[in-house]
């Protein structure tokens, strides 16, 4: 039976939920009301809300902004995408094919809805050229960023909280979710090639006027600003090479300097926070331009998040939950099953931020009677795979959706649905299995 308080809580929690997924009020103010309520009624006392607060999640998603901000503004992106165009050499099927596996790589290090945001004019372009429908080709970027985003820890928010959580390397994240994020992407342009591939021809005289035309752009002329351009890259190469060492690099930097404790570490969010501050003082661009074009309601609505999350931990929900869910599984291979399916579905229809959120101390409390390790990648699979369900499930799936509708490209719920939930339970299998084939659950 629940106590007066664990109702209250378990009330602002769900109340919260329904105005996230409502969006008549932004989910940043959704989160921070529900913040205040809970710190207002004192079930999260105020002198203990930074603890609930993952600081670690919030500067990596900050540093990595600032990164990317600074960078857009060099065409970095633009010329990506024009170099991606001439490769594909006016064949319908390459530019699915390309466009699909560089929204994938770039997704994997970089932030999925700048990633689309970027890449999806130049898409509508080629298809426009081609005179071809644009909805297959806006479908397998939306997915295959999805995907991609799953195969790193700074690829997908979900991963960043549940790397921050359990203490996760970056290493770990590429060596487990990688091979997965592949082969569901190699599955999936299978998928979209054998759908809609009869769909997608021109002929070859077609063919050549699209070349010509494409070729014709140029990448360099992308590059609003050489200079930034070149510091840019440089800056992104470090920090990616950062996140590979960040688990040992007083190994590395021993061997240089002979005065650093081989046992030092950095955390991802220190990495990106390096990374930001390096290109800041390199680039020499003005800080307020760059600030004001960070996210913050995103930041917001984590901090708020945590918060809400902790009511539910310090009123003891988050236990009863664990200890429920421990007496119906008897074995990991159950609660991997369990969450990995559950994330999945759930992230398609909510948001898998606080899902993931709710979800995470629910994880912690089972590592008490059970090895939790396999179920941080059933949660990351679930969570970044389930964005693939639904119109609405992920971000960059919204943005996408809202660039094509302003170009007049309707793509329904429905529609999407139709795709979406196909690849949704195969990429999940695909994974699921994959997973129990590593940790010799099979």
């Amino acid at each position: 039976m629940l106590t007066i308080i664990q109702l209250i809580t378990l009330v602002v929690f769900i109340a919260t939920y329904i105005l996230i997924i409502d969006e008549r009020i932004h989910r940043a103010v959704a989160a921070m009301a529900g913040a205040a309520v809970v710190v207002f009624l004192g079930i999260v006392p105020w002198d203990s809300v930074l603890t609930h607060i993952d600081f670690g999640t919030i500067f990596l998603l900050m540093g990595m902004m600032i990164i990317i901000n600074i960078a857009r503004q060099s065409g970095l992106f633009e010329s990506i995408a024009i170099r991606t165009a001439k490769m594909a050499n006016g064949s319908p099927i390459m530019v699915l094919i390309l466009f699909s596996v560089v929204t994938a790589v770039v997704s994997a290090f970089l932030d999925n809805v700048t990633t689309v945001l970027l890449l999806t004019p130049m898409l509508l372009y080629i298809t426009k050229l081609m005179n071809l429908n644009p909805v297959p080709f806006l479908m397998a970027e939306i997915l295959s960023s999805n995907i991609g985003g799953a195969a790193t820890l700074i690829g997908d928010p979900p991963n960043i909280m549940i790397a921050s959580s359990a203490g996760l390397t970056f290493n770990e994240f590429l060596t487990i979710m990688g091979p997965i994020a592949l082969v569901d992407m190699v599955i999936i342009i299978i998928f979209f090639l054998v759908i809609y591939g009869r769909s997608m021809k021109v002929t070859k005289e077609e063919q050549k006027v699209i070349a010509k035309t494409i070729n014709s752009l140029d990448e360099k002329g992308a590059i609003t600003d050489p200079k930034l351009f070149k510091k840019s890259v440089v800056v992104i190469l470090l920090v990616v090479a950062l996140f590979f060492i960040h688990s040992s690099i007083g190994v590395y930097l021993n061997v240089i300097f002979p005065f650093v404790d081989p046992a030092l570490t950095l955390e991802p969010a220190e990495v990106a926070l390096i990374g930001a501050a390096i290109l800041l003082i390199w680039s020499r661009v003005q800080p307020e331009e760059i600030f004001e074009k960070i996210e913050w309601t995103a930041l917001f609505f984590f901090a708020g998040l945590f918060v809400i999350v902790g009511a539910l931990v310090n009123t003891g929900i988050i236990e009863m939950i664990s200890l429920y869910m421990i007496d119906m599984v008897s074995t990991p291979f159950e609660a991997m099953f369990i969450i990995t399916w559950f994330s999945a579905i759930a992230s398609a229809i909510v948001d898998n931020i606080p899902l993931t959120a709710a979800l995470i101390p629910l994880i912690h409390d089972m590592s008490a009677t059970m090895d939790v390790y396999p179920l941080w990648w059933a949660l990351s699979l679930g969570a970044c795979m389930g964005g693939n369900g639904t119109a609405i499930a992920a971000s960059a799936n919204v943005v996408v959706l809202g660039v094509a509708a302003r170009e007049g490209i309707s793509i329904s719920f429905m529609e999407f649905l139709k795709v979406g939930m196909v690849v949704l339970v195969i990429t999940v299998a695909v994974g699921f299995v994959m997973l129990c084939a590593m940790f010799g659950m099979l």
